[in-house]
């Protein structure tokens, strides 16, 4: 074992305290020979803060398409001309045989996804009503994502028993301007802080692969451990046929790997989940990537692209002897 790797062997492991940025900053500049130690301290670092158990969640887009925001990774954007079209908010009774579906695979939790800057009245009312309707019908936990909140807002959320609320940082915030103009990355980050202080858990995920560097992505870890979310889902670029980073090319396998053990490095206390482009991006290393310190998994499909059956992903964790349940971050 490297050095640089030892060192963070003893800090986390034996002396239970963080990286420091200097220490993280060495370990992503390892060769890619010592990218499979990496991900085996990972994996013992995931075992050692969080314990065995994987968190599995359904997501379901409930409003498709038409936002008018600009991110330039998103499909859902009504600025590019993307073979995805809008459509009408999901019904009740279409989230309630949602979150039965998702309910029948053993997933612990159900994540509602709207594609909008942030809810109008007649979502707020929208979301009060099926968070209690999925809470009264199955034993799912409920996370919603519908963009920027108001203060009112996130009151409302967390007084209807909303569990996690998804807002995603998605990348630096030196970086963030490159990649969306019609809102900032301080904008999101104080949407997060809303949702923390109201005693909703925070879901906020990252987007790797939309050209950012290396520093960025060290910046981005440093700016998500000030933040501190329950949950950290882990995106890969995908790249959408329409929007303005459809020629980027895919993260390499192994560098997707390095940075999945790179974000269990540095937040060792977080749910660390498998998300968008993963079966793209990883191929034949998605096992690979639940001993580098993923922890919970998305399965089914996505927003707008198609994943894997759950079937393949309840088989893999299976084959892994790891078991499944609901999680909370260790804080």
């Amino acid at each position: 074992m490297s050095d640089p790797l030892a060192r963070a062997s003893t800090a986390l492991l034996s002396e239970r305290r963080q990286l420091t940025p200097a220490e993280l900053a060495n370990l992503a500049t390892l060769p890619d020979g010592e990218v499979h130690a990496l991900a085996a301290l990972a994996h013992a670092v995931r075992l050692a803060w969080c314990g065995p158990t994987v968190e599995v969640e359904g997501i379901l887009s409930a409003k498709t398409g038409g936002c008018p925001e600009d991110c330039s990774f998103c499909s859902q954007s009504a600025k590019f001309e993307s073979p995805v079209k809008a459509l009408p908010l999901l019904t009740d009774d279409e989230v309630r045989a949602a979150a039965a579906e998702t309910a029948a695979v053993g997933a612990s939790e159900f994540c509602l996804v709207y594609a909008v800057r942030g809810p109008d009245e007649r979502l707020m009312q929208h979301l009060e009503r099926v968070v209690a309707l999925v809470r009264g019908e199955t034993e799912l936990r409920v996370a919603i994502s519908a963009g920027i909140l108001t203060d009112a807002q996130a009151d409302r959320l967390a007084a209807a028993g909303t569990h996690r609320y998804n807002h995603n940082l998605e990348t630096a915030r030196s970086f963030f301007p490159q990649i969306v103009s019609t809102h900032s990355w301080d904008e999101r980050f104080e949407t997060c802080e809303r949702v923390k202080e109201r005693g909703m858990e925070l879901c906020c995920g990252v987007l790797l692969g939309m050209g950012e560097s290396d520093d960025q992505r060290l910046e981005l870890l440093g700016q998500m451990r000030d933040l501190r979310p329950s949950e950290v889902p882990m995106n890969f670029l995908n790249p959408r046929p329409g929007t303005p980073l459809q020629i980027r090319p895919l993260v390499r396998p192994l560098e997707a790997i390095r940075w999945i053990a790179l974000f269990r490095l540095a937040l060792p206390w977080t749910i660390l989940r498998y998300a968008g482009g993963r079966e793209v991006t990883l191929r034949d290393l998605q096992a690979m990537g639940m001993t580098a310190g993923i922890n919970a998994i998305i399965v089914g499909n996505y927003l707008t692209t198609l994943g894997r059956s759950a079937d393949e992903d309840l088989q893999m964790l299976e084959d892994l002897r790891m078991p499944i349940g609901a999680l909370s971050p260790v804080l």
